[in-house]
């Protein structure tokens, strides 16, 4: 049995370590953080293909035990003039539907239920180095520790330590807005109205959106085109200067938007979007990265996690199928890297508000959604598939 180390415990590194579990591999995760990092405390939408991904680990329960569902999209421009309504995803199957959820909740019932299959979940390690041999790779900790095994997979998000091992100049960059999310109790809408359905506003001068909990909580996001927030600026900056911020921009559209951020006096976040380069190296040796570590797009699309999650069932299906590591490795990035470049083409297309030419990634040569769901199956061989 192959000894597996995963680097990150957030939602890319406990799926993955689920799924190599499952595929019969040992395995062990190495998380930074001291706890499992219940404060996160943005939100994000678990796609269909997010929660087929999850269907396929056994997990589905451990994530619709949070959160609420979202079964249809509708779409209003600044005026507030409806644009559009339509089911979203696979809003059929209550399985696959879209959920919306907080981040934090996610990593830890990710983390809880790898925990409960058995997978040991290293908290405070945090890795130095990385040293590869003909015969292993060792991870080196900030503690002095070190790990070996026959593979190390990097699943440590955005500043990857592990990806500055395999391609030191592969830096995340701005793909040209500023993110903010907030949630509040008191906004303007009825939960029973809005229930299971995502709004979006294409306003004049912001980008936002909505989804009301069962609950009547609002969670509201903002995407704001202008330069990048300055590290410190993110650091020291209050729920009220982002309020003061945001107000007025929304205030130019006659939507319910500034309404809704206005009501907003708790939680309020605000972050860059930022994007890993195409074609960033993924692997060196017995080193591999995925998920946002490897190719995180911004979220326009609304794809990471989905996309992370996906990762986790090819990789594992990858090494079980394939008669040796280089080509299960070879294998995994052939099928993984055309899609989720795309994503993050068209995600900072939008974010920049370039149109994505069709040359961009042509139909064949990314998986389709019938192929996709052919990869993911479980019980499917994805090596002779091919």
């Amino acid at each position: 049995m192959a000894r597996i180390l995963v680097i990150g415990g957030g939602i890319a590194g406990a799926a993955t370590a689920m799924a190599v579990r499952k595929a019969g591999f040992d395995v062990v995760v190495h998380e930074a953080h001291p706890d499992s990092a219940e404060d996160l405390g943005a939100f994000l939408t678990l796609a269909s293909n997010g929660m087929r991904a999850l269907a396929q680990l056994d997990a589905s329960a451990a994530v619709t035990a949070l959160g609420f569902p979202l079964t249809s999209m509708r779409v209003f421009d600044g005026t507030g003039e409806q644009l559009a309504q339509a089911p979203l995803g696979e809003a059929a199957d209550p399985l696959l539907r879209y959920r919306c959820l907080r981040r934090g909740d996610l990593n830890s019932a990710l983390q809880a239920e790898a925990g409960r299959r058995g997978i040991e979940i290293r908290h405070g390690a945090r890795l130095v180095s990385v040293e590869s041999g003909p015969a292993g790779v060792t991870a080196h900790f900030a503690d002095g520790g070190t790990a070996t095994a026959d593979l190390l997979i990097g699943a440590d998000g955005l500043g990857s330590r592990v990806r500055r091992t395999i391609a030191a100049e592969a830096q995340p960059v701005y793909a040209g807005q500023r993110v903010f999310y907030g949630y509040t109790r008191t906004a303007p809408v009825s939960a029973p109205e809005e229930e299971a359905r995502i709004t979006m506003i294409r306003g004049s001068a912001t980008a936002f959106g909505y989804a009301v909990s069962p609950e009547g909580e609002t969670y509201w996001f903002a995407r704001v085109s202008a330069d990048p927030l300055s590290a410190d600026a993110i650091a020291h900056g209050t729920p009220e200067t982002w309020r003061d911020l945001l107000v007025p921009l929304l205030r130019k559209d006659t939507t319910a938007a500034a309404d809704i951020v206005e009501a907003t006096t708790g939680t309020l976040l605000v972050t860059n979007a930022t994007e890993i380069p195409v074609g960033t190296p993924w692997r060196s040796g017995r080193t591999l990265i995925l998920g946002d570590a490897a190719h995180a797009a911004s979220p326009a699309t609304g794809q990471g996690a989905s996309m992370a999650l996906e990762d986790a069932v090819i990789l594992a299906k990858s090494l079980r199928d394939a008669p040796d590591m280089d080509s299960a490795l070879s294998h995994y990035e052939a099928l993984r890297r055309p899609r989720v470049e795309y994503n993050i083409t068209v995600s900072g297309n939008i974010s920049r508000g370039v149109p994505t030419p069709p040359s961009t990634a042509p139909a064949a040569a990314r998986p389709g959604e019938d192929e996709l769901v052919r990869h993911l199956a479980w019980e499917a061989d994805i090596w002779t598939a091919a």
